[in-house]
Parts: structure tokens; C-alpha cells; sequence
């Protein structure tokens, strides 16, 4: 399958946040959601009512990578507000399977992430539950860090296992994605990209965009 790019919102301008997905719309493949809480990371994005009015302006996919404590709760209203599929971390749920349940009782995709520290091993057993694998390769909270080449061990080992066993779990990559990062996450086997300032902060983030895909070309 063709590699596909996630433009954070994180790193977009949210004075003019409809703007600048609006200018990227045409040539990415849906848009990572990053809500934070400020108490599983120490810093606060925004919230629901930002999604909801952003919604209508944009037909793109919605992954939302919910880095929060209690991610659950708010199921049933990240989908009400638009949402399309919600990420929470193992490091808050080691059974996520319960979370799985609710969220597609919501109406959502389900996925997983773990962050640079946390072993593959954690999220391995819970594999067939998911629609989405995401593997952290910088610390969760900030935009801007650079990537932890480390992670890339545990790309090559969900894409070994996912591909054993025949699941439909898609990998993705949050962090420090460029296009030389990104062509050496591609290589290890990871399908969905998500890149922040290499795209929105930017000056032309379309030009930047072509320059992620041509580098994730097989």
C-alpha cells in the first residue's frame, strides 16, 4: 500500500488553522488530531470544541491521538465533534481492550501508541485489536524534537508480526518525520506518516509534502 501523510495540527498556525489544512487538503491523506491534556504530558493543545468547528471545513480524515489520562470518557463526544478514529497510549491502558470495545461501540477506529521507552512487547498481544499502530519517535507533548532513530526496531517488528499473522493494523510513525527520516521509517515498514513542522512550518507546506512523498516512494 502507498505511504500516507498525516500533517500534525499540532504544528499549524491556530490563528488560522482552517486556512492552512484548507492549503494542504488536496494532496494529504487525512489529519493527526493532537489532543493533550496536561496531565500525561505536561502541556494542554486543545479540545473538542476546536475539532467541531474545524469539521466542517474540511473533508479529511480525522486520526486522533488522544494523550490523555482518562481517553475513554470522551469517546462518544470526539466522535460527535467529527472525529474518525482515536489513538490512546498503552502506557495509560496495559489492557487496552475494554478501550477498544468503547470506542467502537462510538462509532471510531481504534488505535494504539507507545511511547519511545515502552517496549514493542507491551503492545504486541493486543495487535489484533487494533486498526492502527502508532509508534512514537520522539517524546509525546511538544512539537519540534528530533527523531529517535531507536524506535525504528520496533517499526521492523510490527510490520514482521502484523504481516505474520495477517492483521490489518496499519503502523504509523509521530515525530521528527522529514523526508530522511521518513524514507528510513518507509524502510522499516511503517505505512502512515505523521510530519508537523516539516510541513506546517514551512513556507510552501504543499512543496513540502511532495518532497515527504517522493521520499517515501517504494
Amino acid at each position: 500500500m502507498a505511504a500516507r501523510i498525516y500533517p500534525s495540527l499540532l504544528a499549524a498556525d491556530f490563528a488560522q488553522l482552517a486556512d492552512q489544512v484548507g492549503r494542504v487538503e488536496e494532496v494529504v491523506d487525512g489529519l493527526h488530531v493532537d489532543v493533550m491534556d496536561g496531565h500525561f504530558v505536561p502541556n494542554i493543545s486543545f479540545g473538542l470544541s476546536v475539532i467541531e468547528d474545524l469539521r466542517p471545513k474540511t473533508g479529511l480524515w480525522f486520526d486522533t491521538h488522544l494523550m490523555m489520562t482518562n481517553p475513554a470518557f470522551f469517546f462518544p463526544h470526539f466522535k460527535a465533534a467529527g472525529c474518525d478514529m482515536v489513538t490512546v497510549h498503552i502506557e495509560v491502558a496495559p489492557d487496552p481492550s475494554s478501550m477498544a470495545e468503547q470506542a467502537r461501540a462510538a462509532g471510531l477506529k481504534f488505535g494504539l501508541t507507545l511511547n519511545p521507552p515502552t517496549p514493542f512487547a507491551a503492545v504486541e498481544p493486543f495487535l489484533p485489536l487494533v486498526d492502527n499502530l502508532l509508534v512514537m519517535s520522539v517524546y509525546p507533548g511538544f512539537g519540534g524534537q528530533s527523531f529517535i532513530p531507536d524506535v525504528l526496531r520496533k517499526v521492523e517488528r510490527a510490520r514482521e508480526t502484523i504481516d505474520a499473522e495477517g492483521l490489518a493494523a496499519d503502523i504509523q510513525i509521530d515525530g521528527g518525520i522529514t523526508p530522511e527520516t521518513g524514507r528510513l521509517a518507509r524502510a522499516a515498514g511503517a505505512d502512515i506518516f505523521v510530519a508537523g513542522s516539516a510541513i506546517f512550518g514551512q513556507p510552501d507546506p504543499v512543496e513540502a509534502v511532495a518532497a515527504l512523498r517522493a521520499a517515501l516512494k517504494d
